[in-house]
């Protein structure tokens, strides 16, 4: 007989609580699509619950069916209500008037600053208590979302404020107003003693890893409680590339490792039975406290408990109806949640855990100690079961996040628990805050590089459509997956064959159909908002003008081009969408040289190219002004900056856009203009310049903006304006009016934002662009 043949989890599972979950989110969102037409829903759940009192279709079957139909009715009539208390009070009509107000009310989120087209904003809840708009007063509790000033910043959350502006309407259904141009806030009365506290851990926490580098310093709060605000955008991408965004946010599984270390505290103290439950209960209170009361703290708290139930004596069939019971409990408190991704993918992830995983680990110990079983089992579970909601939001499915989180799962648990400690001893000591802090910052230093090493795997993620046919058909695909992965896991040559064609997938590029055309003379990579445009220059050789954001995009866009000899980059100004990829274009290839502008400025982007040249012993030149060279097939011209141009700026960054490398290039008789970030006065000063310039494809300056001389553009006659762009940026690029301009000038306008990598082929004599 095996020692396992007695476990209570491997008998049937009693699936009352989870499918009381499954129809309270249905019902749920039920009310979210339906709007006013709820009340119908709430009329037919309440004669269907009738119903199955009066008449049930079987006896011991009518308890299940009327709790199924109160449980419904319950949810639905809570976030029926909830949407009619926001959407129908004073705040919200006064919201519709666009009403300038004075209003009152308590902080109920940390302020987050987020960069504006004009100027740095905070943004931050408040629980809005008195309203004077119109000539009238009105006390009340609705939540409104305020942008405001820099003063905004020191707003701490639970403290009473006083301010005024402009009410607006809000997106979505969880807010009833936006308060615009919001005026200084004025404190009516400080946090209580709990705020005070937790806000006092958080800060100790990044004061004892704030002597570490950038990366380290931020992701430790992050992984701690949540706190991302520092996060280096470029390295959250990584984090969702491969499959470790829940790390950087307030999750369940940061709930579990403070509160099981708790709890394992507390056995070390010889506490044991109720009071563990008390121990248990207090640290998931404090948590809630630590990561702040905002309804996604609340789901990870609740996931999270769910957890701690799998980890004790039948485990798995407690963690199973808890979860049920956690998801209805749930929505009956913050009915919003139903709609919330963050909601689906923690609900999936505990399910995939807590349903899947104990057959993986079974299936796999047959031939793998226990241990590296579950290890396995827990992270691939819950990526699979969180797999379609994944693509459905990002566009994308990694294919790494299994291993990642496998390399990761090691220093996950002591980077959390060192973070907090060195939090909570800072607050009495700050050195030993600071000493058991770098210890922390030393784990998730390891966390970074999984990170980033992963991220630029040439398979890390696969391309898959948002659509509702593509995300059902990888719907089924997890699914049989699911069914499947016993059967295969159970038997050691079909695992193990299934893990080499994964790692060959992930680790070895293969080539795109299709991709290079034949012929092609341009290719304007896809990299966001930023510049990457590579010149053919012959066989596995290509000119590159502009690098990009992210040294990985501009990396991969040079392999599916197979272009590995670079004799000449060429980087139009120092801004960092133009310039931070280099060090993608530069290792690992044959590079030549690299030229820039002449104004050294802003010195970040200086500073950064110089670090990446230098490391493959490169020292940048100044691109040659009016200079004609031949690089391979492409004849260049170097048109602008003039040569006693200004070499120094005001160091932010200002005036390089009209100091950009503008280059006139012509591929097999195709002559293209690449203009960088070229504003109207240099456009002007360029046309004056260089009367009568024409050409058949034009890179439009500066990712589309406004600040154009439409006239200059025009008189170009491009019969191609390729525009590089990233997807719902925040700076209205690119703008309508310019290409519409382009547009009526004869020109077919393409764009990286939704034609991703653009290539530009000669067919029959012209120039023609084709998206990827």
């Amino acid at each position: 007989m095996r020692p396992d043949d007695h476990d209570p989890d491997r008998g049937p599972r009693d699936l009352r609580m989870p499918l009381l979950g499954v129809v309270a989110w249905l019902a749920a969102l039920a009310v979210h699509l339906l709007g006013a037409g709820a009340w119908v829903l709430l009329g037919l759940l309440a004669s269907l619950g009738a119903a199955a009192v009066a008449r049930p279709p079987r006896r011991h079957h009518a308890a299940t069916v009327a709790g199924l139909v109160l449980v419904a009715a319950a949810v639905a009539g809570s976030t029926a209500l909830r949407h009619q208390a926001i959407s129908a009070n004073p705040v919200a009509d006064l919201a519709e008037d666009r009403a300038a107000v004075v209003l009152s009310g308590t902080v109920v989120s940390d302020p987050r600053p987020v960069s504006g087209r004009f100027a740095d904003q905070v943004l931050l809840r408040l629980e809005v208590r008195e309203v004077t708009g119109r000539g009238a007063t009105h006390r009340l509790a609705t939540p409104v979302l305020v942008i405001g000033g820099e003063a905004w910043s020191d707003a701490a959350l639970g403290s009473r404020v006083r301010t005024s502006g402009l009410l607006a309407p809000a997106d979505g259904d969880d807010l009833a107003a936006v308060l615009t141009s919001a005026r200084d806030p004025v404190v009516l009365e400080r946090p209580d003693v709990w705020w005070r506290g937790a806000g006092a851990v958080r800060e100790s926490i990044r004061a004892s890893v704030a002597h570490r580098p950038d990366d380290q310093r931020a992701l430790v709060p992050a992984l701690v409680d949540g706190d991302d605000a520092g996060l280096d955008p470029a390295l959250a991408d990584d984090f969702r590339t491969t499959g470790l965004t829940h790390l950087t946010a307030v999750s369940g599984t940061n709930l579990t490792l403070v509160v099981g270390f708790l709890l394992v505290l507390a056995r070390w103290c010889r506490l044991r039975g109720r009071w563990l439950y008390v121990v248990g209960a207090l640290g998931i209170l404090g948590f809630v406290l630590l990561a702040r009361t905002e309804p996604s703290v609340l789901r990870a708290a609740a996931m999270g408990a769910v957890g701690l139930l799998a980890m004790g004596s039948n485990g798995q069939q407690r963690a199973f109806r808890a979860l049920g019971v956690a998801v209805v409990v749930l929505l009956l408190v913050q009915p919003g949640l139903a709609a919330s991704v963050g909601f689906a993918l923690s609900a999936l992830a505990t399910a995939g855990i807590v349903v899947l995983a104990p057959g993986w680990r079974d299936a796999m110990a047959r031939w793998l100690p226990r241990w590296v079983a579950e290890a396995v089992s827990v992270p691939a579970a819950a990526q699979l079961a969180c797999t379609p909601v994944v693509a459905a939001i990002s566009g994308q499915v990694s294919l790494v996040a299994v291993v990642a989180n496998l390399a990761v799962a090691p220093v996950v648990g002591p980077a959390t628990v060192l973070g907090l400690t060195g939090g909570l001893l800072g607050l009495a000591v700050p050195a030993a805050g600071t000493l058991v802090g770098t210890g922390a910052a030393w784990c998730v230093g390891w966390i970074v590089a999984v990170a980033r090493r992963g991220a630029e795997l040439p398979g890390a993620a696969l391309d898959w459509e948002a659509g509702v046919g593509s995300v059902a058909v990888l719907s089924l695909l997890c699914l049989v997956l699911a069914v499947a992965a016993p059967w295969l896991l159970r038997r050691p040559l079909a695992a193990i064959g299934l893990a080499i064609v994964m790692v060959i997938g992930v680790t070895v590029r293969l080539p795109s159909p299709g991709w290079p055309p034949a012929g092609w003379v341009l290719v304007m990579c896809d990299v966001g908002q930023g510049d990457a445009l590579v010149l053919r220059a012959g066989p596995r050789t290509g000119v590159v003008v502009d690098v990009g954001p992210d040294a990985s995009a501009v990396d991969a866009c040079l392999d599916d081009l197979g272009v590995d000899i670079v004799p000449l980059v060429v980087l139009t100004h120092f801004h960092a969408d133009h310039v931070d990829g280099l060090a993608g274009v530069l290792e690992g290839r044959e590079v030549g040289e690299v030229e820039t502008s002449r104004m050294r400025d802003p010195t970040s982007g200086v500073e950064t190219v110089l670090g990446a040249a230098a490391a493959v012993g490169l020292a940048p030149l100044v691109a040659p002004y009016a200079e004609t060279r031949v690089v391979g097939e492409v004849t260049l011209q170097t048109l602008w900056p003039l040569p006693d141009s200004p070499t120094e700026g005001t160091g932010d960054g200002s005036r390089a856009n009209d100091a950009s490398v503008v280059l006139l290039a012509e591929v097999r008789g195709v002559r293209i203009l690449l203009a960088g970030d070229l504003e109207p006065p240099g456009q002007a000063a360029l046309a004056r310049l260089v009367p009568a310039l024409d050409v058949d494809v034009l890179k439009v300056p500066h990712h589309g903006s406004r600040y154009q001389d439409l006239a200059f553009l025009t008189s170009l006659e491009a019969e191609l304006g390729l525009v590089s762009v990233g997807a719902d940026n925040d700076y209205g690029h690119p703008a309508e009016e310019v290409l519409d301009a382009l547009e009526q000038a004869g020109a077919d306008v393409l764009r990286t934002d939704t034609s991703g990598d653009l290539a530009v082929v000669v067919d029959e004599g012209e120039a023609v662009a084709v998206g990827r």
